[in-house]
């Protein structure tokens, strides 16, 4: 069952309680790679679930906003020509986490290239998490500046700054340059 409850709050939340997993496996009360593809696969879970309840209505949905529709077209080619690295990206980004899929999903990025990037990146994103505890300690993610008392605004930041980067087209529908 705790297998289960790291999947379940890696979908929600990510790294808090997943470290907190990958510090038990460093005592030795878990196995660390059942902890991993539990992490993994709450991960990838995540942003797939973001990503496919965007695609269809949602994607209409969103043409109600004037300031969405008029920069529709730009924010799509913006979001294609980035989508890899954004995808690859999505676990490592906290504020982005459910940006990122939306965005993708309403720019018409392949289901396969979307699923298969974010399995790659959720993978990674666990084993970074489970070898900087397993390798410098439980309270390594509170020295690298996680508990610290700015920590909730850098993914509020980040949301604001993707966003802007995303819509940087002008309010007529032109394209960015780059």
């Amino acid at each position: 069952m705790i297998y289960l409850s790291i999947v379940f709050f890696a979908i929600l939340e990510g790294e808090i309680y997943y470290s907190a997993m990958c510090a038990r496996a460093m005592a030795g009360d878990l196995a660390w790679f059942p902890v991993m593809a539990a992490g993994a696969l709450g991960g990838a879970a995540g942003d797939q679930f973001w990503f496919y309840a965007a695609r269809g209505r949602a994607s209409n949905w969103l043409n109600r906003f004037e300031n969405i529709a008029c920069r529709r077209k730009a924010i799509q080619l913006r979001m294609q020509r980035h989508a890899s690295k954004l995808i690859l990206a999505v676990r490592f980004l906290p504020g982005l986490r459910i940006a990122i899929p939306l965005a993708c999903a309403y720019a018409g990025v392949s289901p396969f290239q979307f699923s298969g990037l974010s399995f790659i990146s959720a993978i990674a994103w666990a084993a970074a998490i489970m070898f900087i505890v397993l390798s410098l300690g439980p309270t390594s993610l509170s020295a690298l500046g996680i508990k610290a008392w700015w920590a909730p605004a850098v993914p509020a930041v980040i949301v604001v700054l993707f966003f802007r980067w995303l819509s940087r087209a002008g309010r007529t529908g032109e394209l960015p340059l780059e």
